[in-house]
């Protein structure tokens, strides 16, 4: 065999096995992203079904007695539960968290959540408070009758105090008389950039 065909041979091993690792690469990279489909499936079936169940009418909107939440934990009012085997309320939170994302360190900012009464009786919000002085949230009713919702909207002041740099998690709590979830919680996020 003379030098030429050798070097020939070479380059052909050497661009068939580029080739082949190239498919490799190919085959892996596609197996990647339909794992990682598969494993956003379910999250992504639960944000449209938390979406669906989110979504409302004006109409539906409870307005009774409206409420304002802010820090002020400690005892509150009792809870009026209604008597055991009778109608009763069932509260539903469809969406409990919302990362903000990234917000300047004086940002404002607010997202509308909503409590949704799928019971057969009236839910009454005894109190509500939050978990920091810079999170205030304001429930458009404390009483929903059943097929209701209150829209509680969260805002939540990086600047309230020097949060800068940090990622910062404030909630908001709701006591209520649904007698299978007494304390429903919904969450908010946000990473405040440095001055």
């Amino acid at each position: 065999m003379n030098r030429t065909s050798y070097r020939k041979q070479q380059i052909e091993r050497r661009q068939h096995r580029q080739r082949r690792k190239s498919i490799l690469s190919l085959v892996i990279g596609l197996v990647g992203i339909l794992l990682l489909v598969a494993g956003l499936y379910p999250y992504l079936q639960q944000q449209q079904s938390a979406e669906a169940a989110a979504t409302y009418t004006e109409a539906e909107v409870a307005r009774e007695a409206p409420i304002v939440a802010q820090h002020q934990m400690g005892e509150g009012p009792a809870i009026p539960f209604l008597p055991a085997g009778g109608p009763q309320p069932d509260i539903s939170v469809p969406e409990t968290r919302y990362d903000f994302g990234r917000i300047g360190p004086d940002d404002v900012v607010e997202r509308t959540f909503i409590v949704r009464n799928e019971g057969d009786a009236p839910l009454t919000i005894s109190r509500a408070y939050t978990t920091c002085g810079c999170t205030i949230a304001e429930i458009s009713a404390s009483v929903i009758a059943p097929g209701q919702v209150a829209t509680v909207r969260v805002i939540f002041d990086a600047g309230f105090h020097d949060t800068a740099g940090q990622t910062v998690r404030r909630g908001i709590i709701i006591e209520n008389n649904d007698p299978d979830q007494s304390q429903a919680e919904i969450w908010v996020q946000a990473a405040v950039n440095l001055k």
